[in-house]
């Protein structure tokens, strides 16, 4: 009996322990692109289930109403975006994309702050212990996080964008790091890296000064704000949605997590024609699909045509996520569809190989259930994606520009290898083998920041002044010598060093562009 009575008491501590520790979590993800939700939304469903009090604010509410969930709907107020992006790589449609995202950036927080629940949520007051928000395409959220009194916790469904890299203090190093937007991976050419180097700070100033600036300014209109690029370096945590199996080692502090996989559903049946399609094949499937931003219906028909041509010559079926009713040739093996359950495919045994455009969904999905890629990205961050799915070896990719039926019949060729297969299930392992799962890490450190919203672990990087970061002051000590002693070399030789003097100075302002430093950024002088 004694010892009964100590077990309820036990258990009742437990459950109070819990009740103090659940958190009142606001979530704001004010960009209406349906593949990033689609990251965050379990992770959130996830935070009500271990009794979490959640307030959303996004364009995709909850069908069915979920406990402790709470939905503040943005829908309806612009575009769910979907199937917008052309099948065309050039410096043209990379300029188009900054400006269409910063744009988006600027016409989401108009959104946000014109809401009237968002809007009652200030002017009740209502106190939060964390706010989760995306970091995209804008900074208008910490904002609000900021007016609330609330800490923040960062989130992406992808690596980290260009402007990410100053407020974090992570040294941006175009030798060895990815430009997700251009190819190349971690071994550029010169050429490569010159253009990681200018797009890299042209679309940081860009990000700083069409958007970044445009939302102080929106958020001023309803009440006081420090800049948010201050803000931005006060931010706790950052959940990253990679894993470094694939994604490649980062040099990150430890306030940037990585978590990516959680997203990743159990799998569930499959539609019974799709079933039978895919279990009746001898020599198993590929599957193809390009995303839901791109129209794989608007492909080139040259290019449309040199895929019906190689996956015609493989023993293997093929089911296509495809938007038009009919392919050239009508092939036989060749499953059609404007909608599939793209993970319960690729989690099925008879599922051989994966020819995807590289997103990073698509990609986690892949290396989540050890399937061999062929990546043929085409905007955003699947350049950076396809280098990073090549160099640890889950797959090959193809430039859509090199497509042609030999190239790709001999990348397919590659991948179905059983000894190049073998290795991508032993990776999927690796990948799989963590302290923790993506899902308790992610909410762990939401509740960690939760418990000590007093204390930041930001890198001293992020708040260094400029000039230190680069030893300008130091090497303007060192060199005052050198100068002085070769201004009376010219005094006595009549020859200027002041050419080379400066030539050296120019040297060093190049090398600071290497790293990637946003000169207009908030630590300049």
């Amino acid at each position: 009996m004694y010892i009964m009575q100590n077990l309820w008491h036990v258990i009742i501590l437990l459950y109070s322990s819990i009740s103090v520790h659940s958190l009142n979590i606001l979530g704001v993800f004010p960009y209406q692109g349906k593949s990033h939700f689609f990251v965050f939304e379990p992770y959130l469903q996830e935070l009500a289930r271990r009794n979490h009090n959640v307030t959303v604010i996004s364009y995709f509410p909850q069908e069915k109403p979920i406990a402790n969930y709470h939905d503040i709907s943005l829908a309806g107020k612009t575009k769910i975006l979907e199937s917008v992006f052309p099948v065309d790589r050039s410096y043209w449609i990379l300029m188009k994309i900054f400006s269409f995202l910063f744009e988006k950036g600027r016409d989401n927080c108009e959104v946000l702050l014109e809401n009237e629940n968002v809007q009652n949520l200030w002017q009740s007051e209502t106190k939060f212990d964390v706010v989760v928000t995306e970091q995209f395409n804008s900074d208008c959220s910490l904002g609000l996080a900021y007016k609330l009194g609330a800490p923040v916790v960062g989130m992406t469904s992808h690596v980290l964008m260009p402007w990410h890299y100053e407020r974090l203090g992570i040294h941006y190093n175009p030798s060895y790091m990815s430009f997700q937007f251009c190819e190349g991976g971690t071994k550029p050419t010169f050429y490569q890296r010159l253009e990681r180097v200018v797009l890299h700070n042209l679309c940081t100033i860009l990000y700083k000064y069409t958007c970044q600036r445009v939302n102080e300014n929106q958020i001023q209109k309803y009440f006081d704000i420090p800049s948010l690029q201050d803000l931005a370096k006060d931010v706790k945590a950052v959940l990253m949605y990679t894993n470094f199996p694939v994604n490649g080692p980062g040099l990150y502090p430890p306030n940037v997590i990585e978590v990516g996989g959680y997203h990743v559903a159990k799998t569930k049946e499959l539609p019974k024609d799709l079933k039978k399609f895919i279990e009746e094949s001898e020599h198993g499937v590929i599957f193809i699909s390009f995303g839901s931003m791109l129209k794989a219906a608007t492909t080139p028909e040259d290019k449309v045509a040199a895929i019906v041509a190689a996956i015609s010559e493989l023993p293997q079926r093929v089911v296509w996520k495809w938007d038009g009713k009919v392919l050239p040739g009508n092939p036989k093996n060749v499953y059609l569809s404007n909608w599939l359950p793209q993970n319960d495919i690729l989690a099925h045994p008879k599922l051989v190989a994966f020819y995807s455009h590289c997103g990073m969904l698509s990609t986690t999905e892949a290396i989540y259930h050890g399937v061999p890629m062929i990546g043929m990205p085409v905007f955003g961050d699947q350049p950076g994606n396809a280098a990073a799915m090549e160099e640890s070896g889950l797959g090959v990719q193809i430039q859509i520009r090199d497509l042609t039926k030999e190239t790709l019949l001999q990348k397919l060729k590659t991948i179905l290898d059983p000894e190049f297969r073998r290795k991508v299930k032993e990776l999927s392992a690796v990948w799989h083998d963590r302290p923790s799962s993506a899902m308790d890490t992610a909410i762990y450190w939401t509740e960690f920041v939760g418990r000590t919203k007093n204390y930041t672990f930001r890198s001293p990087a992020a708040t260094v002044p400029f000039y230190q970061y680069l030893y300008l002051d130091i090497i303007t000590l060192l060199g005052g010598p050198k100068k002085l002693k070769a201004q009376n070399a010219d005094e006595d030789t009549g020859v200027s060093t002041m050419s080379t003097y400066s030539s050296s100075k120019f040297a060093l302002v190049i090398a600071g562009l290497s790293t990637g430093i946003d000169f207009h950024g908030a630590n300049s002088p």
